[in-house]
């Protein structure tokens, strides 16, 4: 989708969540505060001076909420699709997980179950490098490489040590 295609309310919300997640807003709802407060005096604190900034920040509050919301739903997705696309691409692992955030809780329950399984396998392994090695890694890496098509010449004979 391109910026073109997206729609008025898109492009708004996106904006808005971009300005009101930065340090400007943060400043001009402090200054807000302050001139309020600084007017007290002068409204003799009243009652519809209290009100002034209750009514303020309840709409405030309200539009925000479904702003975040809207933020963190669309973050979720892209993050849910990144690793959808890692599950797909790794050998060896599972398509199941594909989309694991439309299973229900008892499904969910059961992955959990599993996993947990492993975690007590891999605690009972005495060393961290059987079931990690540099070798393994090394190995996963030269058969992308080589499922890539980039011949052997080019990848070096040593990844660089960090």
């Amino acid at each position: 989708m391109t910026k073109k295609d997206e729609g008025v309310f898109e492009r708004f919300s996106g904006a808005a969540t971009k300005w009101t997640g930065g340090s400007s807003a943060f400043i001009l709802a402090f200054l807000i505060i302050i001139i309020w407060i600084v007017t007290g005096p002068l409204f003799h604190f009243s009652d519809t001076w209290q009100l002034v900034i209750n009514t303020g920040t309840t709409i405030v509050t309200f539009l925000m909420v479904f702003l975040i919301q809207r933020s963190q739903n669309k973050d979720a997705r892209a993050v849910a699709m990144k690793l959808n696309e890692i599950v797909a691409a790794l050998e060896g692992a599972s398509n199941h997980l594909i989309g694991a955030e439309d299973l229900s809780e008892k499904e969910l329950d059961v992955l959990k179950a599993h996993y947990r399984k492993l975690v007590e396998m891999a605690e009972t392994s005495e060393r961290l490098t059987e079931s990690h090695s540099v070798e393994e890694a090394r190995d996963r890496h030269e058969k992308k490489l080589a499922a890539a098509g980039d011949p052997p010449s080019s990848r070096g004979s040593e990844p660089a040590s960090a």
